[in-house]
C-alpha cells in the first residue's frame, strides 16, 4: 500500500519579481510568504498565468474545490475552509537573480544517477549506495562531477582502488556535470509539477530544493 503524503510536504516553485525561477520550497514556507504578503500565487489558466494575492487565492480555492478539483491537486483543509496548494509563487519585491552554480554534493549525485549503481545498473535506496571515484584517488583522481558516480556497496568493494578497466567493470553511463539541479529534474517527472516547465525549460541556472 502506498503511503499518503501530507499536502504540507508538497513542493512549490518560487520565482523572483521578474518571473525567473529561484528555488523550490515546502508548501508550509510558501504559505508563510503568502500570508506575509511577500508573494503571490502564479496559476495557469487557459494557456496563460494569472496572479492572486492570498485572500483572492483562498476564494478561488473554495470555488475550485467544488467545481474544478483534479486528481493531482493538493489541499489544505481547515475548520472553515479549504485552500489549494499553489504550484508556483512569485516574490513581489525580490529582484535577485538565480544562482549560476549547481551544488556538488551526495544528494545531487544520487539524483543525477537516479539511485542506479553505475556499474551493475540496479536501483538501490540511498542508504545502500556509496560514492565511487572512477579514477581512484590513489591514482590521482579528484572529486568532481566527471569522476564521481553512484555505486552499490558490492560493486564498490569489487572495484576497490582500481579503474573500471583495471577491474573489468564497465560504467553504464559516463559521469558529467548536469545543466540543472538533478533533484529538480526528479520533481519534473511528476505530472503535478507540469506548470513548472514553463519557467524552467530554458533555465540553465541551479534551482535548489530546500
Amino acid at each position: 500500500m502506498t503511503a499518503l503524503v501530507s499536502p504540507l510536504e508538497a513542493s512549490v516553485l518560487v520565482l523572483n519579481r521578474h518571473f525567473m525561477a529561484l528555488q523550490v520550497v515546502s508548501c508550509k514556507r510558501a504559505f508563510t510568504l503568502l500570508c506575509k504578503e511577500a508573494a503571490e500565487v502564479v496559476h495557469p489558466e487557459d494557456g496563460q498565468f494569472t496572479t492572486y494575492d492570498f485572500k483572492t487565492w483562498r476564494e478561488v480555492s473554495e470555488y475550485r474545490s467544488r467545481h474544478f478539483s483534479q486528481a493531482d491537486d493538493d489541499w489544505i483543509r481547515t475548520v472553515s475552509s479549504v485552500i489549494q496548494v499553489p504550484r508556483v509563487i512569485r516574490l513581489i519585491g525580490f529582484d535577485r537573480m538565480p544562482r549560476q552554480a549547481i551544488k556538488f554534493n551526495r544528494r545531487n549525485i544520487f539524483a543525477r544517477d537516479g539511485n542506479l549503481c553505475q556499474y551493475c545498473g540496479k536501483r538501490f535506496p540511498t542508504s545502500e549506495l556509496s560514492l565511487d571515484h572512477v579514477l581512484p584517488r590513489s591514482q590521482g583522481g579528484g572529486s568532481s562531477w566527471e569522476n564521481i558516480v553512484c555505486a552499490c556497496v558490492a560493486c564498490n568493494v569489487r572495484k576497490g582502488g582500481r579503474t573500471p578497466k583495471q577491474a573489468s567493470m564497465a560504467l553504464i553511463r559516463r559521469p558529467e556535470k548536469p545543466k540543472r539541479s538533478p533533484m529538480l529534474n526528479q520533481k519534473l517527472t511528476n505530472s503535478k509539477y507540469e506548470s513548472w516547465k514553463t519557467f524552467l525549460e530554458n533555465a540553465y541556472w541551479s534551482v535548489e530544493l530546500t
